[in-house]
């Protein structure tokens, strides 16, 4: 085995998060016939994003110069391929709480690939992104989804550095 060497990859996916909502209903005060009735939603509802934790690769240790791939997934587990030996031990998931209104299903979409890049101008690739959802989305009777997701970073030995990158989660009542 050539040398291996400690690959700091200090990654940190912020997440950009786009909520669709419309405004709500509100009563009019100066209306001839004022009631005390809360208004009825209207069917779309603000949907609010609260980001727990951001997916983070902590430090991959590799061999070499060989490319290599190490893989979160949603439930935590963790695999290293090719040039990648190990990933540190702060590794973890993303996990994401959506707010809305009580028993609505909701749509996630996330994006399948994004690009990742360093101070110093280096870019490696986060792909293969996947979340523990199911097809069929639905806010509990308080309002809220909880969700985490992974994915697999692709990178090479000589893509030593800090990388950030955003992460686009769109969410969306069905």
């Amino acid at each position: 085995m050539r040398g291996t060497r400690h690959f700091a990859l200090q990654f940190a996916v912020g997440v950009a998060a786009a909520g669709l909502w419309s405004p709500a209903d509100a009563q009019c005060r100066l209306c001839d016939q004022p009631t005390t009735e809360l208004p009825a939603s209207g069917p779309d509802g603000d949907i609010q994003l609260q980001i727990e934790t951001k997916l983070d690769f902590d430090r991959l240790i590799l061999s070499g110069t060989g490319a290599g791939a190490a893989t979160i997934r949603p439930d935590g587990s963790q695999s290293a391929d090719g040039g990648v030996i190990d990933l540190g031990p702060r590794a973890m998931v993303g996990t994401v709480l959506v707010h809305g209104e009580a028993g609505r299903s909701v749509r996630v979409e996330l994006p399948h690939r994004i690009e990742l890049y360093s101070l110093g101008g280096g870019r490696i690739t986060l792909d293969e992104i996947t979340s523990d959802l199911t097809a069929l989305s639905r806010l509990d009777p308080a309002g809220n989804l909880s969700f985490r997701f992974g994915g697999r970073l692709i990178v090479s030995g000589d893509s030593d550095g800090q990388y950030r990158g955003d992460l686009p989660i769109t969410v969306e009542y069905n």
